[in-house]
């Protein structure tokens, strides 16, 4: 663990943002109709233990600040319209990352009725994060590989 932050560490000092700000990303979160198993474990990537914030990411509480839009959960039919909204208030470059199995569509909660499906069925999917749930570490490594692309 402790290797993999000091080798992103070291990516993260090279990398640059299209936009203008280096070393940092800011994420939105949306709850897209999980069952917040997802939502602990990204809590857990910005406590003490990992830390994600040191590295440049930060989970910001508008759409208007992100450079990533974080969806977990199946999308519901009634968190379209929402999702969709904070997708359009991003400014450009946008990116968008599902975050966990429910996000990327395999079916882990079932298929209700009130159910869209998989986040790529309502958006395009730029950074995929496996999992049920994922790991805290695998979190800050696929958002840290992220950080490392921009």
């Amino acid at each position: 663990m402790f290797i993999l932050l000091r080798q992103l560490a070291t990516i993260r000092r090279d990398a640059h943002l299209s936009r203008g700000r280096p070393r940092s990303l800011a994420l939105r979160h949306v709850d897209a109709g999980s069952c917040n198993g997802c939502e602990h474990e990204l809590g857990a990537v910005s406590n003490p233990f990992h830390d994600i914030q040191r590295h440049g990411l930060d989970i910001v509480a508008s759409p208007r600040h992100a450079d990533i839009l974080l969806v977990t959960g199946p999308v519901t039919t009634r968190m379209v319209g929402p999702l969709l909204t904070a997708y359009q208030a991003m400014p450009e470059p946008r990116v968008v990352a599902a975050l966990g199995d429910c996000a990327l569509g395999c079916n882990v909660l079932g298929d209700p009725t009130d159910v869209v499906g998989a986040l790529e069925d309502v958006l395009s999917v730029d950074i995929r994060i496996p999992g049920c749930p994922p790991t805290p570490d695998a979190i800050a490594e696929h958002l840290l590989a992220a950080l490392a692309r921009s």
